[in-house]
């Protein structure tokens, strides 16, 4: 009988060791890993492998774009309407078929921004928005409506000063904006997994926001659990925005960090969930207050990586998420 592991070793690019690994679990065909999920096949492999094998199994691992889709995707890109945080994610704001993290403290803004670009995503082309559509996942219950209904309507002022003749309204902002609470990861998992059949019906959607993506994960899983669990929401979510050409922002709390290069007794604040989904966002930003000043930090960049380490100011009003009135100031971590 012909030996199947020199099968998979001829149709994958894994070591020997993970063919007998994935022998020794029962997969015996080639086809028997097309059926198989993240969570199954991770019982016979590591997850970084499993992740591996499969986008390798649906021929994904060099993911192309045709040079409309990248044209599009660099042009309608999301404005924050503060330009220091839109230069950070790489001039315009936030661009669309990426994953986008913003992380801070409660109180900092998180929700803020994600109503704000929720709104900013319906920005017509004529004026180099998206002109899409908007889902945003509520985990904590943050979405407030009245809240809402300010930053539209300091929305449709500030557009219908630049164009006479707006078609941007309060009642047209709502209804382009698909709201979903979620009140346990696996609601939040199974919507997740079931978004490409809404998305398919929905097209003009070009933006998901998960605020927060961190809240139920920290409460109801075990460590290892919630591992494997990140690592096939990563997959889902990195699927989502290159199939769709979808942004996706994601809201994350912060933790609590013990020692580190100052000793063990040291205590600092770094984003929740360590570093699962670090590898799937292209960006990562911190928003901090000091001073009773808000600073955005790019800790991360896959498209401006010169700016990594870069803080520049912005302000909440009643009308959004803005520049400050001052110019807006840059600096380096090393300057502070």
């Amino acid at each position: 009988m012909r030996d199947t592991r020199s099968i998979l070793s001829a149709k994958l690019n894994i070591k020997p060791s993970q063919i007998k690994k994935l022998h020794d679990a029962g997969y015996k065909f080639l086809e028997d890993l097309k059926e198989a999920s993240p969570l199954t096949l991770s019982k016979g492999v590591s997850v970084q492998e499993a992740l591996s094998i499969i986008r390798q199994i649906k021929n994904d691992k060099l993911p192309s774009a045709s040079l409309t889709s990248i044209v599009r995707r660099e042009t309608y890109t999301i404005p924050t309407f503060c330009d220091g945080i839109d230069k950070l994610l790489g001039g315009k704001g936030v661009a669309l078929g990426k994953i986008i993290e913003f992380c801070g403290i409660p109180g900092i803004g998180k929700t803020q921004m994600g109503i704000q670009l929720s709104i900013n995503v319906q920005i017509p082309r004529s004026l180099s928005g998206p002109e899409g559509e908007a889902v945003y996942i509520d985990t904590e219950g943050s979405f407030i409506i009245q809240r809402v209904a300010e930053i539209a309507n300091g929305t449709t002022t500030r557009l219908n000063e630049t164009v006479e003749g707006s078609p941007f309204n309060l009642e047209t902002i709502l209804s382009r904006i698909y709201y979903f609470r979620i009140h346990d990861y696996i609601q939040l998992n199974a919507l997740i997994k079931n978004m490409d059949e809404f998305l398919n019906e929905h097209q003009a959607v070009k933006l998901i926001v998960i605020d927060s993506i961190a809240f139920h994960f920290r409460t109801e899983l075990e460590l290892s659990v919630r591992t494997r669990v990140l690592q096939m929401v990563a997959q889902k979510l990195e699927d989502i925005a290159e199939s769709f050409e979808i942004a996706i922002v994601l809201m994350n709390q912060m933790t609590t960090k013990f020692g580190g290069n100052s000793g063990p007794d040291n205590t600092t604040l770094a984003p929740a969930l360590g570093d699962v989904l670090s590898e799937a966002c292209s960006d990562r930003v911190l928003l901090f207050c000091r001073e009773e000043e808000r600073f955005a930090h790019l800790f991360k960049s896959a498209t401006k990586p010169e700016l990594q380490a870069t803080s520049v100011q912005y302000q909440i009003i009643k009308d959004g998420i803005r520049d400050c009135p001052l110019p807006t100031r840059k600096r380096r971590l090393d300057e502070e």
